[in-house]
């Protein structure tokens, strides 16, 4: 047995029980006046019959095809078709009353039984109520459904999202371990002093790229030292050929921000800077203004030449994008022998 049979049969039982009421409220209302048990009887069942059918006709198939839907002159024309039998129905229910069980004697018939008017305003009133009933069921209903699956597709679209950004956040290139680890091979032959130093940063660095992203926001202060840490492993690749500074002003500690957010910044600079006169130049400069943390990056690069970007850029821009919006401010600019990034995002300093 499918479910629409299931659902079915599970509102019998509610259709039954109501038009069971509407039948009593019939006998119990058209018998005052009456001592003929028999006529009421039938009476009530046919007027039950006649609302029954109009009830159904409008709240199953009038309404949800033709007025929920806007089609409102067919409604119109469909309901006076309707509007039609109703009375039609009413009238012949009165003259088998009449026929039947008076015998012609219109003036033996309780008075609200000969009374057309009054019959059909009764019976009207428990078709509107039914179809009132069932309007607001659907409306209920749809409403229902539409927040159901609203939530559905907010569901998913935060889903997808945190993959996403928990992908882009995870991006580190490649070549920047490698060249690190070169490096430190280079430092392990020579057993150079700083090889145990540059092992413990890379180690540090790569425990915060890899299982601080997780983290919805970090202290501004651990990103700053895993980018100094950056920084002085690229020193030792670069020994002289590398010209660096980084100025910030006083940063709050209790100060937070998403992680991972200005380190891809840093690591494009050294990996898309090109040497001038034998030296790369990088200018990083952090500042807080009002609400607004602003950090911008230079870097030496060569003139008149877009740096390939590859899916860093792209890849922060992105993750910008889905952080704050349009609430924050990006802006590349390709310069005569210089290539500058300048972001500023809204932050908020808890006391």
């Amino acid at each position: 047995m499918n479910k629409a049979v299931l659902k079915i049969l599970k509102k019998l039982p509610f259709h039954f029980l109501f038009w069971t009421v509407v039948w009593f409220f019939f006998s119990s209302f058209f018998s005052v006046g009456s001592t003929n048990e028999n006529f009421i009887f039938w009476f009530s069942t046919i007027l039950s019959a006649i609302a029954i059918v109009a009830s159904y006709v409008f709240g199953y198939y009038l309404i949800p095809v033709f007025l929920i839907t806007k089609k409102y002159k067919r409604f119109i024309l469909y309901s006076f078709y309707a509007g039609v039998f109703i009375v039609c129905a009413v009238l012949m229910t009165v003259v088998f009353g009449f026929v039947f069980f008076y015998h012609l004697e219109f003036q033996r018939m309780p008075a609200l039984t000969k009374n057309s008017a009054v019959i059909l305003v009764c019976v009207l009133l428990i078709i509107a109520l039914t179809s009132a009933f069932k309007i607001l069921k659907d409306t209920y209903k749809s409403l229902d459904e539409k927040k159901t699956l609203e939530n559905k597709v907010l569901q998913t679209q935060l889903q997808l999202k945190e993959q996403e950004l928990k992908f882009l956040k995870m991006q580190i290139h490649p070549h920047f371990l490698f060249n690190t680890l070169n490096t430190l091979y280079g430092f392990a032959l020579k057993k150079s002093e700083k090889a145990p130093e540059m092992i413990l940063k890379l180690s540090n660095l790569l425990d915060y790229i890899l299982y601080q992203v997780d983290k919805p926001l970090v202290l501004l202060q651990d990103e700053i030292n895993h980018i100094e840490d950056y920084v002085s492993l690229e020193k030792s690749r670069f020994q002289e050929s590398l010209q660096i500074t980084f100025y910030k002003n006083l940063i709050p500690e209790n100060l937070e921000i998403a992680p991972m957010l200005l380190l891809p910044f840093v690591e494009n600079a050294f990996k898309h800077g090109i040497q001038i006169d034998g030296v790369v130049h990088v200018k990083m400069n952090l500042k807080l203004d009002e609400n607004n943390l602003n950090f911008t990056i230079e870097n030496s690069a060569k003139n008149k030449e877009s740096p390939k970007k590859g899916i860093g850029l792209e890849n922060i821009k992105k993750r910008l994008e889905m952080l704050y919006s349009k609430k924050y401010f990006l802006e590349i600019l390709q310069e005569e022998n210089l290539f500058k990034v300048h972001l500023k995002i809204p932050i908020k300093n808890e006391e």
